[in-house]
C-alpha cells in the first residue's frame, strides 16, 4: 500500500540534501603535496624565464630573489632553519608570524615567491593562470582565517625582498649606453653571424648577495694578445681551432648539451629565426630539483636547496662578468677569422659578451660545490633538466662531473679558451666554498 506521508518525508530530505550539495561553499580538499608545490612554482617560473628570454644573468637575479622569498616563508615551519637573508647584505629583518596563530607555511611560500616573481619578469599573466589553481587548492583545505593570514605573511615577505632588489644596481643599470666593444687588437668585438651588442656589461656592479665583492675571488690575467706565432696567445687559438675541426661524436654531444643559450638565432638562406632554450642558471634549478626529488626531500629542505643554489648562481655570474669586462678578452671566432680561417665558426653560436672567464663554468663549479655538500659526494643522477628543451639527457655520477664537463663543454664548442675554462670553474668552486661556510643554516 502506497504511504504518501512517507514518500513526502523522503522527497523533503532528498531536495535538502540536493539543496546542501549544490550550495556554494568550501570545495571538496584536494591534497597537497608541500614539495611539489614548490618544485612547480620553479618551474613555472623557469618556462616564463625562456619566454621572455631573459639574460642568464639576469635570469640568476629573478631566481635568486623568488627562491630567497620562499625559502624565508617556508623556514618557519622549523624553528631549526635559520634566516638567510638576515646574512646576506641589505636585506632586513624578516617579519615573524603571530604566536598561537595557525599558518600553512607552503602557502605563505608561494605568495613569497610570486609576490617577488611578478615584479622581477615581464609576462605575469601566464604565472597568474597558475598561481589560480594553486591557491585553489590551498582554498579547498583551509578555513579563511588561516588562508589569509598565510597570504599576508607571504605577501610582507615578498615586499621586503623586493625592497633589497630595488637598490641592487639593477634597475639603476638599465638604459645605459650599448657595448659595442672595440677595435683594439685583443679586445672583444661583436661576434658572427649576427654582431650583437655586449649583453650586461655593468652586472660586475651589482650588489652581491653572500660574498664580499665582485673582486673577491681574482683570477689571473689570461694570455696577452700576439700575432707571434710561438707566444702563448696564438698557441691557444690554434690549439681550440685544431681541437673543433677534430670533435669526436661525444665531444660534439657534450658540447651541444650544454649549450643553455637562452637565444640563438638560426639562419636558413635569407630567413632568420630564434630558438628559445633554458638558460645556464635554469639548468642548475633544474638539476637542483632533481636532487631534491630524488631523495625525497621535505618542502623545507627542498626550498633551502633552491635558495642556496640561487645565492651561488648570482653571485659567482657577478664575479665573472666583473671580470669579463675588465679584461674585455676578443672571442676565438674573431681571432681564428682573422689569423687561421677566415670561414670558420664555431660548432655553438659565440654569445654576446667577452670570453674571459667562462660563464657557464663559473657557475656551474659554484652550484656543484653547494649541492654536493647539501646532498653528498657521488650523488648520481639522471639529468633531465633540458629533456623537454632539447629532447636529451644526461647521467651523472655526480654534481663535481656535472660542472666538469659543463665546463670542458665550452672548449669543446669553440667558444672559450681551455685555460678560459679552467680558471673559471676554480673561480666557481671559491664562491660555492664561500657561501656553503658563511652561512648559517640552522638555530
Amino acid at each position: 500500500m502506497f504511504n504518501r506521508k512517507l514518500f513526502k518525508a523522503i522527497c523533503i530530505v532528498l531536495a535538502a540534501c540536493f539543496v546542501v550539495s549544490c550550495s556554494p561553499g568550501k570545495k571538496k580538499p584536494v591534497k597537497i603535496d608541500d614539495a611539489e608545490i614548490l618544485h612547480q612554482n620553479e618551474d613555472q617560473l623557469t618556462q616564463v624565464i625562456i619566454y621572455d628570454v631573459f639574460t642568464p644573468p639576469v635570469a640568476s637575479r629573478i631566481y635568486g630573489y623568488a627562491s630567497l622569498a620562499s625559502y624565508e616563508a617556508m623556514r618557519y615551519s622549523d624553528p631549526k632553519y635559520a634566516s638567510i637573508i638576515t646574512q646576506l647584505k641589505g636585506f632586513g629583518k624578516p617579519p615573524e608570524p603571530q604566536k598561537g596563530k595557525a599558518y600553512n607555511y607552503t602557502l605563505a611560500a608561494t605568495t613569497a615567491f610570486f609576490t617577488v616573481a611578478h615584479k622581477v619578469i615581464f609576462s605575469v599573466d601566464s604565472l597568474k593562470k597558475y598561481e589560480a589553481t594553486v591557491y585553489d587548492k590551498f582554498k579547498s583545505n583551509l578555513d579563511d582565517s588561516t588562508y589569509a593570514r598565510s597570504v599576508a605573511l607571504g605577501d610582507t615577505i615578498g615586499k621586503l625582498i623586493l625592497k633589497r632588489a630595488a637598490v641592487d644596481n639593477y634597475p639603476q643599470t638599465r638604459g645605459k649606453p650599448r657595448f659595442l666593444g672595440s677595435r683594439e687588437p685583443g679586445k672583444w668585438r661583436p661576434t658572427p653571424p649576427d654582431y650583437l651588442d655586449g649583453v650586461e656589461f655593468c652586472w660586475g656592479t651589482m650588489k652581491t648577495f653572500a660574498i664580499d665583492s665582485s673582486s673577491q675571488f681574482p683570477v689571473p690575467s689570461p694570455p696577452a694578445y700576439s700575432a707571434d706565432k710561438n707566444s702563448e696567445y696564438y698557441k691557444q687559438n690554434v690549439d681550440l681551432y685544431n681541437k673543433c675541426t677534430h670533435l669526436t661524436k661525444e665531444e660534439e654531444l657534450i658540447a651541444r648539451y650544454w649549450d643553455d643559450n637562452p637565444f640563438v638565432i638560426q639562419h636558413n638562406g635569407h630567413i632568420m629565426y630564434a630558438n628559445k632554450k633554458i638558460t645556464p642558471g635554469g639548468h642548475w634549478i633544474g638539476i637542483t630539483a632533481i636532487a631534491c626529488k630524488k631523495t625525497h626531500a621535505s618542502a623545507l629542505k627542498t626550498a633551502q636547496a633552491y635558495a642556496l643554489t640561487a645565492i651561488a648562481l648570482y653571485d659567482a655570474f657577478i664575479c665573472c662578468w666583473q671580470e669579463k669586462y675588465t679584461t674585455n678578452y676578443i672571442r676565438p671566432v674573431t681571432v681564428i677569422n682573422d689569423l687561421l680561417d677566415h670561414s670558420w665558426l664555431p660548432l655553438l653560436q659565440t654569445p654576446p659578451f667577452p670570453e674571459y672567464p667562462s660563464g657557464h663554468s663559473d657557475i656551474s663549479g659554484a652550484s656543484a660545490v653547494v649541492l654536493t655538500h647539501m646532498f653528498g659526494d657521488n650523488f648520481a643522477f639522471q639529468d633531465t633538466s633540458d629533456l623537454h628543451y632539447i629532447g636529451m639527457q644526461r647521467h651523472f655520477d655526480s654534481f663535481l662531473k656535472a660542472s666538469d664537463e659543463t665546463s670542458i663543454s665550452r672548449y669543446y664548442g669553440g667558444i672559450h679558451y681551455l685555460n678560459s675554462v679552467n680558471v673559471a670553474a676554480k673561480q666557481g668552486h671559491e664562491v660555492g666554498e664561500y657561501i656553503w661556510n658563511k652561512l648559517k643554516l640552522t638555530n
